[in-house]
């Protein structure tokens, strides 16, 4: 069966999270266009090296700048362009970007628990669902497979694009993609095959 691999990575740390100075926050960044740290980029070098001597096809990424620098860092050795697409950007959450997960409990608890208790429907404010960020990212995975069909791929996304991307690769139902861990600069390998179930060859490597 033609098996085509997918490197699927994360961006590096983001800008905000690195704490500057004070104990860091974790922010639900969502759409918002925050850029990477020195950290992040030094964690782009390290999956660039990693992958230099893989036959890499094609790079892909979402339209966010801290997935495209990391595209453009790992493809340069292998002289493939970032293709940027907007169906990976992460999961929009709307009124929520920017705020850490405390801020957003303290600021809309009623949401907060609803999430809690529903996280693949429930929808923040101005933002989406966890079932429509799978509904828009699983079909572009596939264009893109299909486009480089026993070939290998890097995508460099998100950890809720990753997560969705993941879950699907392993039989998983979307209520479990936190039990999915995601640190920056993750990389992850998956074997697609034609004809049969994905295989996860590496988890948050």
């Amino acid at each position: 069966m033609t098996c085509t691999r997918l490197y699927l990575c994360r961006h590096g740390e983001v800008c905000g999270d690195d704490g500057a100075g004070r104990p860091a926050k974790r922010r639900y960044n969502g759409h918002r266009d925050v850029d990477i740290t020195g950290e992040g980029v030094r964690q782009m070098e390290r999956l660039r090296d990693m992958l230099l001597d893989k036959p890499v096809d094609a790079v892909y990424c979402s339209d966010l700048i801290r997935t495209i620098k990391g595209a453009e860092i790992i493809g340069g050795p292998h002289g493939a362009k970032a293709i940027s697409r907007a169906e990976f950007r992460e999961r929009g959450v709307g009124l929520w970007e920017g705020k850490s997960f405390d801020e957003i409990e303290a600021a809309y608890p009623e949401d907060w628990k609803a999430w809690i208790n529903d996280i693949v429907h429930f929808v923040p404010p101005g933002g989406e669902s966890l079932r429509e960020l799978s509904a828009r990212v699983l079909p572009a995975l596939n264009e893109t497979l299909s486009a480089h069909k026993g070939k290998e791929i890097v995508l460099i996304g998100h950890g809720g694009v990753n997560r969705v991307i993941l879950s699907f690769a392993l039989g998983l139902e979307l209520k479990n993609v936190f039990r999915i861990e995601q640190h920056y600069g993750a990389l992850n390998v998956i074997d697609f095959y034609e004809d049969g179930m994905p295989v996860v060859k590496l988890l948050n490597g």
